[in-house]
């Protein structure tokens, strides 16, 4: 295991949730933590608490030039980055026909194309050091097409999807990269920070989708995981000598991606052959 102390971790998201608490569980464990925030006094009270090991950074990861322009002064200050923990997102509930294009492409900006600009923004310095740690936050909810959250689901899943290219393109320079797939946390994901689509069809009501944007609000305060444990079992990925390109957080998501996958390998079985059937014969036909 190499431990994170003295290592420099950009941490997004860093004003809530498992991204704050990461933060806080990795200065406890000497880490050089960069975090990005959205709001000025946010990034001055972070400075203003930890002016040695800390910089806080105003960027909002949807603008690909203050990305650029943060971890810019991340570098300038620290002079390199060993982990990135792209943990900035939130959800969105509603049936994808109900879903206006400004609601999509703002989940998608936000949960996927956000943390596309911070890897493109890190990677020239990685690639430079030949080393380095990118730890994609997706969730169970971007493994698993849930009725109600197809929208959000698409934009983790995309999320996941660029983790694990980023893998394959990344290890010949020494960098790793984890999709780290996340369960349902204690935080304010299912509370104040979830959205719901403006637009809603009366003909759902009664279907899974309808009773899921009905049912999430109630799972405030019910969740099975604790951000102080999350925190601690990601920087536990993040000191493996071999990083995982596939993590579950929390048993609810390893239980949810067990049976997703054993799902479609039952399907698979009982459609193989007609899959098999494109195959060219002898006669090239």
């Amino acid at each position: 295991m190499k431990p994170v102390n003295g290592k420099v971790v950009l941490v997004t998201g860093a004003s809530s949730g498992l991204g704050h608490e990461l933060v806080h569980q990795l200065l406890e464990k000497d880490a050089i933590v960069a975090a990005t925030f959205r709001k000025q006094q946010e990034v001055d009270f972070f400075n203003s608490k930890h002016p040695a090991q800390g910089l806080g950074v105003l960027a909002d990861v949807t603008d690909e030039v203050a990305v650029q322009a943060g971890v810019a002064e991340v570098l300038a200050r620290f002079g390199r980055i060993d982990i990135v923990a792209n943990c900035a997102g939130a959800g969105t509930v509603g049936a994808v026909e109900e879903m206006s294009d400004a609601e999509a492409r703002r989940i998608f900006d936000l949960n996927f194309f956000g943390g596309l600009n911070i890897v493109r923004a890190v990677l020239p310095a990685m690639r430079k050091q030949r080393s380095g740690h990118i730890v994609q936050f997706s969730a169970i909810g971007g493994f698993i097409g849930y009725p109600g959250m197809g929208v959000y689901a698409a934009a983790k899943g995309a999320t996941g999807i660029l983790g694990e290219a980023l893998a394959g393109e990344l290890a010949p320079f020494g960098i790793a990269a984890t999709v780290l797939t996340i369960g349902v946390f204690e935080t304010q994901f299912a509370g104040r920070s979830l959205a719901y689509a403006e637009r809603k069809i009366d003909d759902y009501e009664g279907t899974p989708a309808g009773k899921f944007r009905g049912a999430i609000g109630n799972l405030q305060g019910k969740q099975p995981n604790v951000p102080e444990k999350g925190a601690l079992a990601i920087i536990h990925l993040m000191e493996a000598d071999h990083p995982p390109v596939h993590a579950a957080l929390g048993a609810d998501a390893m239980g949810g991606m067990r049976r997703k996958m054993a799902c479609i390998e039952q399907e698979l079985v009982e459609w193989q052959d007609n899959a098999a059937s494109t195959a060219r014969t002898v006669e090239g036909v």
